[in-house]
């Protein structure tokens, strides 16, 4: 869906690190027509990134995760969430080869198949970042709960396996607070019975 134009005044960057933080100044086409006065607006550069709910269909179970979080910081519930596996797209990836590695670097996870669920924009307000999101066929017999992550990217992470009806109450009492876990289950609440079919015929 294309609505009209964007004419792009002026780009600068603010602050080039470990992410990006561009400045541009623009104009864009108004749905009662013409073009708005210039404004200027702030975009966070972080990449792409692939998130994957791990599910065994066999157990109705899944493999969730917990880590420290830095933008959950002053959260009264505290800075470590509850969420599922994900990561950055790195160059010359494909979207479900990240979720099938970092299933295996979080969480210990051999995925056996994914069914994409969405791509959806985080925050479109100020950030380019999407996130592709999978459901991934793994069998938690072979999970071992336990600290996962990956020391040089300073990763202290707590795998969970819990029942699907349990992470369902986690989600209604505010446990789990981040999108991508909130989608995801939604997601499987609606589609579970397709899943199972689904991976029984393969």
């Amino acid at each position: 869906m294309n609505y009209g134009k964007v004419e792009i005044l002026n780009k600068q960057s603010c602050h080039e690190g470990f992410f990006r933080l561009d400045e541009y100044r623009l104009r864009h086409a108004l749905f009662k027509g013409g073009m708005s006065q210039p404004i200027k607006r702030e975009l966070f550069e972080r990449g792409h990134a692939v998130a994957l709910l791990p599910y065994d269909p066999v157990r109705d179970e899944l493999v969730l995760i917990e880590q420290f979080r830095i933008g959950a910081l002053h959260d009264p519930q505290g800075p470590w969430l509850t969420e599922i596996v994900a990561g950055i797209i790195e160059a010359d990836e494909t979207a479900e080869q990240v979720a099938r590695r970092e299933a295996r670097e979080e969480a210990g996870c051999v995925v056996q198949a994914v069914i994409p669920i969405m791509n959806y924009f985080v925050s479109p307000g100020g950030t380019s970042e999407t996130i592709a999101l999978f459901c991934g066929k793994v069998d938690t017999t072979k999970v071992a709960e336990g600290i996962f992550g990956l020391d040089e990217e300073h990763e202290d992470i707590r795998v969970l396996k819990v029942s699907f009806n349990e992470a369902l109450t986690w989600l209604a009492t505010g446990r789990i607070n981040s999108a991508a876990p909130i989608i995801a289950l939604q997601w499987l609440a609606m589609h579970k019975d397709e899943v199972k079919r689904q991976w029984r015929e393969r």
